[in-house]
């Protein structure tokens, strides 16, 4: 079973350290003189039947979809909940890999300031993150893969596309992989507002009494 996102399919389950399932999607985009032009389409995984993802989202039981949405401190605690993630992000618009890379620098090393925690580890970890994107061209249908084991702890970013051997990089330092996840998960200040409405709509039905 598939999820259509902007003609893109995303799989209802991946099979990472545990079969996830499909929980959110959206895209990223911008509106330039009343045109909407789309980057990325967004397939956020997670384990739904978690006892412990349910468990630390408790006080949230019963909240509306549009409460959700507008809690940043619940997507904080997603964020830190202790369970297996994945961000599949799907290209619809080709750009330079080095694009990318930039844009993801500097939302993570923004709130990485932000909260007093940019230091010479996070500077040599976000760097090895924005020259693994440096040569990368992103073409239609090219796949990033976020994958986040646990919580705290490392990211994996895969990079597939087309006619070249998948490319990996591991993100070690926690909390830059941290600030990787709220870019996508950041609530009001998440890089794709639809892909936030989405996981609002989801968990209130999850979280519902």
């Amino acid at each position: 079973m598939t999820v259509e996102v902007e003609g893109i399919a995303f799989r209802a389950e991946i099979a990472a350290g545990k079969p996830l399932s499909l929980l959110a999607h959206g895209i990223t985009d911008i509106e330039i003189h009343f045109l909407q032009i789309k980057f990325n389409a967004i397939g956020v995984y997670l384990d739904k039947n978690s006892s412990v993802l349910l468990e630390h989202l408790e006080q949230w039981k019963g909240k509306k979809a549009e409460e959700l949405a507008e809690d940043d401190a619940f997507f904080e605690a997603l964020v830190s909940a202790p369970v297996e993630k994945l961000f599949r992000v799907v290209v619809i618009k080709e750009i330079k890999g080095s694009q990318y890379g930039v844009q993801l620098e500097s939302s993570v090393r923004d709130r990485l300031v932000a909260v007093e925690k940019y230091d010479d580890d996070e500077e040599e970890a976000l760097e090895k993150v924005t020259d693994f994107f440096q040569s990368k061209y992103f073409k239609p249908n090219s796949v990033i893969t976020f994958h986040f084991p646990t919580t705290p702890g490392p990211a994996e970013i895969t990079f597939a596309t087309e006619g070249k051997d998948e490319a990996k990089v591991t993100v070690e330092n926690e909390n830059v992989a941290g600030m990787i996840q709220k870019w996508y998960l950041g609530g009001t200040s998440a890089v794709s507002p639809t892909t936030v409405r989405s996981l609002a709509d989801h968990f209130a039905v999850l979280l519902s009494p």
